[in-house]
């Protein structure tokens, strides 16, 4: 009876090895199929975009569509960017982003800092209400906040699109994390040496935060340069608009029809963030992975 329910068992686990061998390729097969497929959900409208903006006029009206242009017409990045203040506009964003993390960086390692390595009275709550701060949509304080800027007299300038950001929640979260994996010993010790809390952050914080920190610059770049809203409430002329709004205005000036113009417009404002984004992407992958120091 004992040898009978061995061969049974060994039957089975020869049964489950070979349905496993047989099973790997078949899964491998479908995941690479999902994969694919979830690739190109993404990055078809991208591929449109560009291609779509290397054609002509008559080539986006064709029905079937044209995948491919005949001759790249590279003139219509020339029309996009001359049909209005181009260099305004640019000029405008870059000042713009750049101000916003420049500042969100001097807020919010401090900030971070003093959360994870100091323990004072009402720390909790302070941590608190900046995770509050968080969770609160921008689109339900811009009225007051552009009540407080147009009394100030700053709509005409580009403080009304710098100043609400120059803390970052999401940031000071993130940081605080990172932080606190930096052991307390490390720290002391580098007091004991005679250094100041900058000389710390500057010299121990901040090099074994980077992953963090360039997440945090990635994700207030691509924010900030891809804000339509608040640059459409806060501003009231040409001269302080950014490029966002000077891309969309392309519809009024070549009308809604010239999409070769229109695409060649959003293919400016995409190429500085991918460019961001290829030397930053090693370093977000390493901000979400836990990372012991040794």
């Amino acid at each position: 009876m004992l040898v009978q329910q061995e061969k049974s068992v060994e039957s089975v686990r020869t049964y489950s090895v070979r349905s496993a061998s047989w099973l790997r390729p078949f899964r491998w097969t479908v995941g690479v199929l999902l994969k694919a497929v979830v690739l190109m959900v993404f990055i078809f409208p991208f591929l449109w975009m560009i291609s779509t903006s290397l054609q002509t006029f008559e080539e986006t009206m064709t029905f079937p569509p044209t995948w491919l242009p005949a001759v790249p017409q590279w003139s219509n990045f020339v029309k996009a960017m001359s049909a209005g203040p181009f260099v305004t506009y640019a000029r405008n964003s870059v000042i713009v982003t750049l101000s916003i993390i420049v500042l969100q960086a001097a807020v919010m390692i401090p900030a971070a800092y003093a959360f994870a390595k100091y323990k004072f009275k009402g720390s909790a709550l302070f941590f608190g209400t900046v995770l509050l701060a968080f969770m609160i949509p921008g689109q339900v304080t811009f009225i007051p906040v552009y009540l407080m800027l147009a009394d100030a007299g700053l709509i005409k300038s580009l403080w009304p699109q710098i100043i609400p950001f120059m803390s970052n929640a999401f940031g000071i979260f993130l940081l605080r994390q990172y932080f606190m994996q930096i052991p307390h010993e490390l720290v002391e010790a580098a007091r004991l040496d005679g250094a100041s809390e900058l000389m710390i952050m500057r010299r121990i914080m901040i090099p074994m935060s980077m992953p963090a920190l360039a997440t945090i610059a990635l994700f207030s770049f691509v924010s900030h340069w891809n804000d339509y809203f608040w640059p459409l409430v806060m501003t009231d002329s040409a001269a302080v608009r950014p490029l966002t709004m000077g891309i969309a205005m392309l519809r009024e000036t070549e009308g809604i029809s010239n999409w070769h113009i229109i695409m060649a417009g959003n293919v400016v404002l995409v190429v500085p963030i991918l460019i961001v984004y290829m030397f930053a992407s090693k370093q977000i992958v390493k901000a979400f992975v836990y990372s012991g120091i040794k």
